[in-house]
């Protein structure tokens, strides 16, 4: 596989994974501290425990979550380096143009 496709490859691993609001949930709270599996469990409670972590091991296959085991405990983070990517890709781009587009409507 080229660098482009898995780049391409890894790119829509992310957009699935952050397709999903209890996906986004998730990362929201893992942006604001570490979880455990537990503790996210909590703050998605119309979801059993087994959907949760459904959704972590999509996370994971992102690269968005990084898990570790403290004794009983699977302590998760935020991964933020895919969500960077996607941003120097893809957002980043579409900013600049949409604030060249400001300066021009502000010229005239």
């Amino acid at each position: 596989m080229t660098g482009s496709v898995a780049k391409d490859s890894d790119d829509d691993l992310v957009f699935k994974a952050l397709a999903s609001p209890a996906r986004r949930r998730m990362l929201d709270a893992l942006k604001a501290a570490p979880q455990t599996t537990g503790s996210l469990c909590a703050l998605l409670p119309e979801l059993d425990r087994t959907t949760v972590l459904q959704h972590l091991r999509v996370l994971e296959r992102a690269g968005l979550v990084t898990g570790r085991r403290v004794g009983r405990e699977r302590h998760l983070s935020l991964a933020p380096l895919p969500i960077k990517r996607i941003h120097d890709r893809w957002i980043s781009g579409y900013m600049r143009a949409a604030v060249d587009l400001l300066e021009q409507l502000d010229a005239e």
